[in-house]
């Protein structure tokens, strides 16, 4: 029973890193550089929350935190590839922005006599042995599909051959007549739909936001990118691993270890151990696109 439980709570817990990864590889591949991923899940996550509940839609709040992830994402793009910002300092802008335009809309919007949650998307009750339940949504769907589907255009597509140009080599690409900023501009919109799909799991599986929900899951994300060598199906891997680690932490809270009690914090701090630990291991063997961060 427990490992069943563990297996359901890693599927879970790994989707919205599988789609927050799927957007850093989107921008990373086409040479931006990208560790404004918390911000855009973040912003995803109230602003569904917000529409969701003023819609009475969850369809709409969706769609509208989507949105939200999508103008940060072109904020990005403009502030790196028509400001030259250097790409670490417009992402944690990106973070900075969403930190606190969260906290303020959250004050200023949402209704504190609500009892229940916002609408959310139905899901698939799947009923497994010994009493356990499994919801299946639209957004655990799409974060095991796309993967194989984005690794399939990218290789086979003349726009996805174009990102994987331009993210080795921009230069070279002008002289062939692709132009980078077009391409990049394309894949910031991509980066903005999985970042917001990411955001709006996130708020599906709570029902509520809350102030900083995401927990810095946009930075396993990226780090499940890096060990995963900038490959979507790779990467995919590398985040359900830490979402087992994160399963792991969730079952053995309370729990003695050789009769001593672990605090709790101990715990938590587990799947974000895991990510330096692997990032200390295996950062130099991931080789990262020859033109990331270049104009």
């Amino acid at each position: 029973m427990i490992v069943l439980t563990i297996l359901i709570s890693t599927i879970t817990l790994s989707a919205p890193l599988i789609l927050a990864a799927l957007g850093g590889y989107t921008s990373e591949r086409s040479g931006i550089i990208n560790i404004g991923l918390e911000g855009k899940m973040l912003m995803a996550a109230c602003v569904t929350s917000l529409a969701a509940a003023a819609f009475n839609n969850a369809v709409m709040g969706a769609l509208c935190g989507i949105g939200s992830a999508t103008l940060l994402s072109l904020l990005h793009w403009l502030l790196t590839q028509k400001f030259s910002l250097d790409h670490i300092i417009s992402g944690m802008a990106i973070n900075a922005i969403a930190m606190g335009g969260t906290n303020f809309l959250d004050r200023a919007f949402t209704d504190t006599e609500r009892t229940s949650g916002v609408p959310v998307l139905p899901s698939l009750t799947l009923k497994l042995g010994s009493g356990a339940t499994f919801p299946i949504s639209i957004y655990l769907i799409l974060a095991f599909l796309l993967p194989g589907l984005l690794a399939l255009y990218i290789r086979r597509s003349r726009a996805g051959l174009r990102l994987l140009a331009v993210g080795n080599d921009p230069d070279k690409s002008r002289l062939m007549g692709v132009r980078p900023l077009r391409v990049r501009l394309v894949a910031a919109l991509a980066t903005g739909l999985f970042t917001g799909l990411a955001g709006a799991m996130i708020l599906s599986n709570v029902g509520r936001f809350t102030n900083e929900m995401t927990a810095g899951r946009g930075y396993i994300a990226l780090a499940a990118l890096i060990l995963g060598g900038w490959r979507p199906l790779q990467a995919m891997l590398a985040c359900i691993t830490f979402g087992l680690f994160e399963a792991i932490q969730i079952q053995l809270q309370g729990t003695n270890v050789l009769g001593a009690k672990i605090p709790s914090e101990a715990w938590s701090a587990l799947p974000y151990l895991v990510t330096v630990i692997a990032l200390a291991g295996f950062i130099g063997k991931s080789r990262a696109p020859l033109g990331l961060g270049k104009p």
